[in-house]
């Protein structure tokens, strides 16, 4: 298991103190750590070489043995900087679904209102529907009536055949008559026969058909026409209804499309924008990369400088913090014993360093890497690659902060190291160690390596402002960037839901005219039919009159006829009674 100590160490009278690690937090998940209660110290191994208060991270077998080990500094940064990136990502996540809570909001209130508006459509086709139900009921009332005006039809134009006829008949009859009033006027007497013949022609004539018969069915069929003439009307409004509400959805719609195309426009337009942005922020990288590298190369001279500067500020002084009085007084198997366990211990340091420039080394070409997979990488993967970037080169600046401290740690061990080789070979009656360096004046090279250090650190400062002015744009248009993208895929997103639900309005639209066109094409030819029945109705209406006046002319004519007929009779002349 793995668990964040801190080393601590007792102090002892030669080389280091007994480490020791006091377990601070043990690991429970990936992302999840728990102080560990109570003060728990347990023994270091013997390859620990860290100085007291050193945070580290050890595994720890099931009897509390130390497996592995290495420095928490490098974890603690990427567990920090891991909790930041999750901290923000939560925050933009929040703030993402507080804007699709409102947009779906502004949907669903859109959507009622589409779909009250659909609703109100639906049970405006349904009334067409029963609406053409009443005209099909309507139009087999008309087809109905138009049979009975037929059948009156046929019978008037029957009785005026009859009445021609008769009135042909008469006209012969008064023809024939006026011959015999001329001859009666020669005789002055009519005989039986031609009485009763002239009797049974005037009865055929008063006997026609009644106007009135003919005339109440006609009236009948007149407000029958007037009747389906209003229920027509009524469907003629509503027909007139629907066109109009037809038309309003049809303009609504227009204006829809017209507001869409202009969303749709400002959507472009903000598209064209953000890649500008993106451009711009590419650039920016740019350059922050090439500032970085700059101020990488600043930093590596610089430590260079001032290690080389306290490399040889150690030759100048030429003596380690160790008391050479205490030394020379210890006995020869306690200084041969002091001196082999110094050279373990530096064998250990040297090791555990060298596993850490390898390390370094490592984590140089990592970064290597990664900025030659940034100058290949899509726009989408060169974020994620550069925040990964970022990341290595804080893992790598901690890490050689770190190796600045043992590299010293190593020197001064390797003086010291040396100062008991020198006494123990004096003592032993051996030469000096022939790797004992000499003296020298090296104080103008200090001193010019100093100044050098000086001016790197100057250009590192102004280089690292310029950084963090980048890095301050580069966040600031990142954040914009993405809200922008984030509000464009919302947009986006919404404009086409709303162009799907004005192509359906649009279809609703087409079928609502063309129900309304059907409704016309279906109450047109009822309304020319009634038309024509009306005016065949009334055309029949005034030939009727004409028949009724013909009528009475010939009951006038008759009753006239019969007048004279009667005188012709009752007043025979001499020569009709004789003969």
């Amino acid at each position: 298991m793995l668990y964040l100590a801190e080393v601590l160490r007792k102090a002892r009278v030669i080389g280091g103190g007994r480490a020791e690690l006091k377990l601070l937090a043990c690991q429970r998940a990936e992302l999840s750590w728990s102080a560990v209660t109570g003060e728990e110290v347990i023994p270091a191994s013997d390859d620990m070489n860290y100085g007291a208060g050193t945070l580290v991270m050890v595994e720890l077998s099931a009897t509390k043995q130390v497996q592995r080990h290495s420095e928490a500094g490098r974890q603690l940064v990427s567990i920090l900087q891991n909790f930041s990136r999750l901290q923000e990502k939560a925050k933009n996540q929040e703030e993402e679904i507080e804007q699709w809570k409102q947009s779906l909001t502004y949907q669903s209130q859109e959507l009622n209102r589409r779909e009250m508006e659909i609703e109100a459509a639906q049970e405006q086709l349904q009334q067409l529907e029963a609406d053409f139900e009443r005209l099909e009921k309507q139009q087999q009332e008309i087809e109905t009536a138009q049979a009975e005006v037929d059948r009156l039809r046929e019978e008037f134009e029957r009785k005026s055949q009859e009445l021609e006829g008769a009135w042909a008949q008469l006209r012969g009859e008064a023809s024939r008559l006026e011959d015999r009033q001329a001859e009666l006027q020669q005789k002055a007497v009519l005989d039986e026969d031609e009485a009763r013949s002239l009797q049974s022609l005037l009865d055929q004539l008063a006997t026609t058909t009644p106007v009135e018969a003919i005339q109440e069915p006609l009236h009948h069929l007149l407000e029958g026409i007037a009747r389906q003439q209003e229920t027509l009307n009524g469907h003629w409004q509503q027909l007139e209804q629907q066109r109009a509400s037809a038309q309003h959805l049809q303009t609504e719609v227009a204006q829809q499309t017209q507001t869409l195309q202009d969303r749709w426009q400002t959507w472009q337009q903000a598209q064209a924008a953000l890649e500008q942005t993106r451009s711009q922020l590419e650039a920016s990288q740019t350059e922050l990369r090439s500032k970085q590298h700059y101020a990488e190369w600043l930093t590596a001279q610089i430590e260079n400088q001032t290690s080389l500067h306290q490399d040889l500020v150690q030759l100048v002084e030429g003596s380690v913090k160790v008391n050479l009085q205490s030394i020379e007084q210890m006995s020869l198997d306690e200084l041969q014993s002091t001196v082999q366990e110094l050279e373990k211990d530096l064998e250990k340091m040297s090791r555990f360093v060298s596993s850490q420039e390898e390390e370094l080394v490592l984590q140089q070409q990592e970064i290597d890497e990664l900025r030659q997979q940034i100058q290949q990488a899509s726009e989408y993967d060169r974020l994620r690659l550069e925040t990964e970037l970022a990341d290595e080169q804080d893992r790598y600046q901690m890490l050689n902060e770190t190796l600045v401290g043992q590299r010293r740690n190593l020197q001064e061990r390797q003086a010291t190291l040396k100062l008991y080789q020198t006494v123990l070979a004096k003592r032993q009656g051996f030469p000096p160690p022939e790797d004992q360096a000499r003296m020298v004046d090296l104080d103008p090279i200090l001193v010019k390596i100093d100044q050098m250090r000086q001016q790197l650190t100057q250009q590192l400062q102004i280089a690292q402002q310029e950084i963090q002015q980048l890095q301050a744009t580069i966040q600031s248009s990142q954040e914009v960037v993405a809200q922008q993208g984030v509000t464009q895929a919302a947009n986006w997103d919404e404009l086409r839901q709303v162009e799907q639900q004005l192509r359906s309005q649009i279809g609703t639209v087409a079928e609502i005219w063309g129900k309304v066109n059907t409704y016309q094409t279906m109450l047109q030819p009822v309304q020319d039919d009634l038309n024509q029945f009306k005016q065949q109705a009334e055309t029949a209406v005034a030939n009727l009159s004409q028949f009724q006046e013909s009528s009475t002319a010939q009951q006038q004519a008759v009753v006239g006829i019969r007048d004279t007929l009667q005188r012709l009779t009752a007043n025979p002349t001499p020569e009709l009674a004789a003969s």
